[in-house]
């Protein structure tokens, strides 16, 4: 089969919905190449899709959604980050990594910046035990201008005044995507005796772990400030574990973030 012929075939192929890959298959042509005809078809036929810019509230005065964008900064502190642009990469992109134990927080990472960067599809890249959620734009850094090199622990974290009007607008999805990604809920439990029989007593409690004592101050101003009382210790390692127990304030956190899902 001529070079003509394979194209003209493939293309046939491509209109009745064949994917990519068994199309290169089924010829014994380099899925690349597919790709390039698909491409060059639908150019020459007015068909490729057009793509929108990336929104910004800095660059070009987009609405923001302050919710979702409280969120999405916290999971960025807590375990996020951004890789910029270079020579290899043309675009900056942000990665939260999430446990493959729970799919929820991967469906919240994705919702989340779907609508901070409604013009923009987030994408899972799949790792041993978690995924890696991704979002490519290069406005990431004007969203989050904490970023810079070297760790978060490394350098100085503080807010800008238009962040913490969004935070102290919306603490609690702060406070979860902090949870989120560097925090979790757990259940302790103790035995005691009690007239001569042991019985068992359980206990829930909020812990968040953090390196950078910038980001920690961050999560306990706001638990403060929406009343969770709180407790830290710091590690050998150097981390801060921070950690809630008061029944009162595990409930109040129970309301408004819950286990991890």
């Amino acid at each position: 089969m001529t070079v003509r012929s394979s194209r003209e075939e493939a293309l046939r192929l491509l209109h009745q919905g064949v994917r990519n890959c068994d199309v290169a298959r089924r010829l014994g042509v380099p899925a690349g190449t597919i790709g390039a005809w698909k491409h060059h078809d639908l150019a020459r036929r007015g068909r490729l899709p057009g793509r929108k810019r990336s929104t910004c509230v800095h660059c070009h005065g987009d609405r923001l959604d302050h919710p979702a964008y409280a969120y999405l900064l916290g999971l960025y502190l807590g375990d996020g980050h951004i890789l910029p642009a270079n020579e290899y990469r043309r675009t900056q992109s942000l990665q939260v990594t999430c446990d493959e134990k729970w799919p929820g927080i991967m469906d919240s990472v994705e919702h989340a910046m779907r609508q901070v960067l409604p013009n923009n599809t987030p994408c899972r890249v799949r790792r041993t035990g978690c995924r890696d959620v991704k979002v490519y734009s290069n406005h990431l850094t004007c969203h989050f201008p904490q970023h810079g090199p070297g760790r978060k622990h490394e350098r100085t974290i503080a807010l800008q005044p238009w962040q913490e009007e969004i935070v102290d607008a919306h603490p609690w999805d702060f406070l979860r995507g902090l949870i989120h990604s560097d925090g979790c809920r757990i259940t302790n439990w103790t035995t005691r005796t009690v007239d001569g029989v042991q019985k068992r007593y359980e206990y829930p409690r909020y812990f968040f772990t953090n390196t950078s004592a910038d980001i920690v101050r961050l999560f306990t101003d706001t638990l403060d400030s929406v009343g969770v009382r709180w407790k830290s210790v710091t590690r050998p390692t150097g981390a801060i574990n921070v950690s809630v127990a008061r029944k009162d304030s595990v409930a109040l956190m129970d309301a408004h973030i819950g286990p991890k899902h």
